[in-house]
């Protein structure tokens, strides 16, 4: 080595130390251990920045500190990705991540309060990656969900009343003279609403959902400790029966006390279609900046859900760690068909107001999994995998399970003002599979629509699939004129059967599902079938029908579903459902689920209302009947 070689007229500088041979052997090969050591440490440990001060230019240093602490968040996410592909079925009681330091959850809630400022992976980029230029070298990454930052930008703003502007109709309509008998089914109605609201406010305010026997609030554990469902549910049916008073109550709830900064396990899906469609409902109709802030903080708690090998999102999430899960009984760790389709609307709407595309990015990184994965007969059954992106089971339906996902395809294409002609082929392209393989007539005439299981039809058909005849009237508005008027009577009769499961039970609300088997005929034949929780699918096709068709019978109809739930339904405080709707003394269930005040007792009021409220030229119905607006004008942001 240079540093030992002997200077002339010198002894070597271990000799003049007075070391012996073995001595010297030892004190060399301590010298060598440590240098060795030092120079280890300089090149070889994580984060060297100390030592490579000594070396290197001050500039050169700064970039690589920086370099180093991307590289560790990128770490950080990347472990957050891969936890979330191991976890299949529900995790233990911690939300903590085993191998993951205790600042990671709150490290990524500030990644996500930055995403307004951020873009996500490019329409080309494969699913479940995002790719990077660094040096002229493109390079994939595993999506973390949040994407890498732009340079800063203008601050963006939604230009609020020039949306109000393109609106062809007022919200409220214009309210001509009308029949009287009409209005006065409508103000009872109106009087139902009130009435459910004051009790939940009395009893239940800030929790969940009313209890209204036991006169107390319900919280669940749907919501991920997220409060006020009913609140929030309730906002645009308030404000669209002019509640004014009523509507000023549960503005200030939602300004005062909805907090959004919780840990617990929530259903993306119902986050999604109550929270994130209630909110932006009320800021499209009031134009009142908490609602709109408040939704797109809460979209971006939903983005981490979206961190898997496909992207298509898992049914479960953590608010707070953003860790996520599919459900426990899901086939396989599967994701639900009508739980990760029933995003687009909500999703675009969130990139329209924040500027911010990766909202819409997820949604369509969606389409292209389902348009590439092959469909058995044309039909999607209802269980996919996250992580290979292919079919699970092969069990298919129209009702729960399946039931949103095709209402959203036919939505998406009347929200984008008749433009998104891939939503509207995906919809044709399933109608047509569903009416070849799913529609049949019971020997007594009535049409309905069965569930497939691997190509064995079961003769059933559930409550959840009764928005389906609203749903194809809607679609058949739009068809061919070829088409159309087959359409419109294939809703018409599915309506109608909808409507005999009503009529048959001594209640006359209908059960949870209704079987044509062993001579049965729109009738539940199973105990736990028999039940009725105040769903709205039902009224939802009569509002519809009565809108495409102003056929009378849709409104009488509607009316004697609101006599029934009066007798049968309303209790003290409030109303709940019942366990059995073929006894005329039937058992309440003691709830009153936010999705009565959000979707039952809002279409039953448009049924009886004039077409100009909530006009279907300017509006579309999330499936929790939350209203959000058809982009008449391409204005989705301006620079203030």
């Amino acid at each position: 080595m240079v540093l030992l070689r002997k200077l002339p007229g010198m002894p070597g500088w271990p000799a003049a130390l007075g070391l012996r041979l073995p001595q010297k052997f030892l004190f060399l090969l301590f010298l060598s251990g440590l240098l060795t050591l030092c120079f280890g440490a300089l090149f070889l440990l994580p984060d060297s920045s100390r030592f490579k001060r000594l070396f290197l230019p001050r500039r050169a240093t700064a970039s690589s500190s920086s370099s180093s602490s991307s590289s560790a968040s990128s770490s950080s996410a990347s472990s957050s990705s891969t936890r979330d592909t191991d976890l299949p079925r529900s995790p233990p009681a911690a939300a903590e991540p085993r191998h993951a330091s205790p600042a990671a959850p709150r490290r990524l809630r500030e990644k996500l309060r930055t995403v307004a400022r951020m873009a996500g992976p490019p329409a080309h980029t494969a699913p479940g990656s995002r790719q990077q230029v660094q040096g002229g070298e493109r390079r994939a990454e595993p999506a973390t969900g949040v994407p890498p930052a732009r340079e800063t930008r203008a601050p963006l703003r939604f230009d609020y009343e020039r949306f109000r502007r393109s609106l062809r109709h007022p919200v409220r309509g214009r309210r001509p003279g009308e029949d009287p008998e009409t209005r006065a089914r409508r103000m009872k109605i109106k009087e139902m609403m009130k009435f459910a609201w004051d009790n939940y406010k009395q009893y239940a305010l800030g929790k969940n959902e009313l209890r209204p026997l036991t006169k107390n609030g319900h919280i669940g554990n749907m919501f991920g400790g997220l409060r006020g469902a009913t609140v929030v549910d309730a906002l645009d049916t308030l404000y669209i029966m002019e509640l004014e008073e009523e509507f000023q109550e549960a503005k200030k709830w939602v300004e005062k006390s909805f907090d959004l900064n919780v840990n617990g396990e929530a259903s993306l899906f119902e986050v999604n279609i109550r929270y994130i469609g209630g909110l932006l409902a009320a800021y499209y109709l009031t134009g009142e900046e908490v609602f709109k802030s408040k939704a797109l903080e809460l979209g971006e708690k939903l983005l981490p859900a979206f961190n898997t090998p496909t992207g298509i999102p898992r049914g479960v999430i953590n608010l707070g760690s953003g860790m996520s899960w599919s459900w426990g009984w899901a086939s396989a760790g599967s994701s639900i068909l009508a739980e990760f389709g029933t995003l687009h609307l909500e999703f675009l709407h969130l990139s329209e107001l924040s500027g911010n595309p990766v909202f819409a990015e997820k949604v369509m990184n969606i389409r292209k999994v389902l348009n590439r994965v092959e469909k058995p007969q044309g039909l999607y059954p209802n269980f996919l995998s996250p992580v290979t992106g292919n079919w699970v089971q092969h069990h298919v339906s129209i009702g729960g399970l399946g039931d949103s996902f095709y209402e959203y395809l036919i939505k998406s294409w009347l929200m984008s003002d008749k433009k998104d002609s891939e939503a509207k082929k995906m919809y044709d392209d399933a109608l047509e599979a569903i009416e070849k393989h799913l529609v049949k007539k019971s020997a007594g005439g009535l049409t309905y629509i069965a569930e497939w299981r691997g190509g064995i039809l079961d003769h059933k058909m559930g409550h959840l699939a009764c928005f389906s005849g609203g749903m194809i009237a809607l679609g058949a508005e739009h068809a061919g004129q070829e088409r159309k008027q087959h359409y419109m009577d294939l809703a018409a009769e599915i309506t109608n059967t909808c409507h005999e499961s009503y009529a048959r039970s001594d209640t006359k609300l209908g059960p949870e599902a209704f079987r044509f088997d062993a001579g049965t005929e729109a009738m539940a034949t199973r105990l736990s079938e028999r039940y009725y929780i105040l769903r709205p699918e039902v009224v939802e096709s009569y509002m519809y029908m009565w809108r495409l068709t102003h056929d009378p019978k849709y409104r009488q109809w509607g009316w004697e579903v609101v006599k029934a739930l009066e007798k049968h339904c309303r209790v003290e405080a409030g109303f709940s459902g019942i366990r059995d709707v073929y006894t005329t003394t039937p058992t309440h269930d003691n709830m009153q689920q936010s999705f009565f005040l959000a979707e039952t007792l809002k279409y039953l009021y448009l049924l009886f209302c004039e077409d100009d409220v909530l006009s279907l030229d300017d509006w579309v119905f999330n499936t929790e009947a939350h209203p959000l607006p058809v982009n008449h004008t391409n204005f989705k942001a301006s620079v203030q």
